[in-house]
């Protein structure tokens, strides 16, 4: 039975694969137009037609199944690549040349990371809002014992220099690149005391990839510059905290010889001390006075038991920028090479089997992200998540498996170096079984974001 929220992503993920679409679409549409190509139907979805209307000799339509689009030309293969009758008619596609065919077959990407592209520069100039450490040199504030990193050998004070492939990773890379070698030793480097140590971590995952936890490889960072301060104390009156007569404003210098820069090294160490009574020197103004607590078990938002103090921290400090128009760019194009790069080395090793895949995302999956991007408050988690998306569709499509743009371009190229046309058939059929695979991978994806909402206890 779909709940409230589900029913609520529904429209949320309508409107935003449909505004990628047509945007993908658009950009074959309007190239095949500029090249003199007859366009026969431009479609939202695949599948029966829904409605529409038919203007100048093309089908505008929206279709039964929402995943995905097209743009029908004249002389072109339909979505299923079902047989075409090829005339001399100069409004068909393949009566163009294979320079004009291959720009028509671009143009739906490049619409896609121009979309991507003007979205993020206008998040840059409206209102870039980022936790203020995720931008910075990876530094270590607390290193967990019995850890992966433990391991290592890093400590505290401590910076990564490399993580996988990236050489001076900001904590925001090290984060998203663990994400891609789960359950892997990953090349791993930092600095101690000046001397660089080359090394390699295990970045283990015990459940499904999507609920990796950072924080289990042992590494917490550096978040701030000062001490984690409390925010309040009268949510939780029956806590140490509270008995101990802490207040707002008061600073946590340090925790027995451990001085925390932020909440989770905190959190961290009292995990590890596992519920042993702690020394706090507490910092209120210019004076600083000990205090000494005992943890006790209280629940955290997902459910589970941690050991706390009992109090509400201060946030750690945010960067808020509104960018010039160049600057915003400037960034923007920076925001998109980097995921490019990121997804190509995500695709790369899905084809090596480093990555599962169960890491991708189905139609479902992506409801879930949109969702929660539209709960967030503002406009600025939407777009930047219609930035992504936009990306993804754009570099998705350039693959070279026939029924993308990226198998057309790869046909053309092979036939600009035989210098003659395929058969018409064998392309028929090499589309037609590539419809059938990719919806068949398309099931296998949808399956698993499915089991991924199936409570553990049904499962078993």
């Amino acid at each position: 039975m779909l709940s409230g929220s589900s029913l609520a992503a529904l429209p949320e993920l309508a409107i935003v694969l449909g505004i990628m679409v047509l945007v993908h679409e658009f950009g074959h549409f309007a190239a095949a137009k500029l090249c003199g190509v007859r366009v026969e139907a431009f479609a939202i979805g695949f599948g029966k037609r829904l409605f529409g209307f038919i203007h100048d000799g093309t089908d505008y339509r929206i279709n039964l199944l929402p995943l995905g689009g097209y743009v029908k030309m004249a002389g072109e293969m339909g979505p299923t690549g079902e047989d075409q009758v090829l005339t001399n008619d100069p409004g068909e596609l393949q009566n163009h040349p294979r320079w004009q065919r291959t720009i028509i077959a671009l143009a739906g990407p490049v619409a896609n990371f121009i979309l991507a592209f003007f979205l993020m520069m206008g998040v840059y100039m409206a209102h870039n809002e980022v936790m203020e450490y995720f931008s910075h040199t990876a530094t270590i504030d607390y290193v967990s014992p019995n850890s992966a990193a433990a391991r290592t050998g890093i400590q505290a004070g401590d910076k990564i220099v490399h993580f996988d492939t990236l050489e001076n990773p900001t904590w925001e890379d090290v984060e998203v690149r663990a994400q891609l070698n789960l359950n892997q030793p990953t090349p791993f480097s930092y600095l101690h005391d000046g001397h660089r140590v080359d090394t390699k971590i295990l970045v283990e995952n015990k459940g499904r990839p999507d609920e990796f936890d950072f924080e289990k490889l042992g590494l917490v960072p550096v978040k701030q510059q000062t001490p984690p301060a409390v925010l309040s104390v009268s949510d939780k009156p029956n806590m140490p905290a509270a008995r101990a007569g802490l207040q707002p404003n008061d600073r946590i210098e340090s925790i027995d010889a451990f001085r925390p820069h932020s909440l989770a090294a905190l959190i961290a160490y009292l995990q590890d001390a596992n519920g042993k009574p702690a020394h706090l020197i507490i910092g209120r103004g210019t004076q600083t006075f000990p205090v000494d607590v005992t943890p006790e078990q209280g629940d955290n938002p997902d459910g589970t038991k941690a050991w706390q103090i009992g109090f509400r921290a201060q946030p750690s400090p945010t960067i808020i920028e509104h960018f010039s128009v160049a600057k915003a760019a400037a960034a923007s194009w920076e925001f998109n090479k980097k995921n490019s790069l990121l997804i190509k080395d995500v695709l790369h090793r899905l084809f090596t089997r480093q990555v599962s895949v169960k890491s991708l995302s189905s139609p479902i999956g992506i409801g879930v992200q949109v969702h929660e991007a539209f709960d967030l408050p503002g406009w600025v988690p939407i777009i930047g998540t219609m930035a992504l998306i936009s990306l993804n569709l754009g570099i998705f499509n350039l693959l070279p498996i026939p029924i993308l743009d990226g198998g057309m371009i790869a046909f053309l190229a092979i036939e600009s170096l035989i210098r003659r046309d395929i058969n018409q058939q064998l392309k028929e059929r090499v589309y037609q079984v590539a419809f059938v695979c990719i919806v068949l991978f398309a099931a296998v994806v949808i399956f698993n974001d499915i089991t991924k909402f199936i409570p553990t206890h049904i499962k078993s």
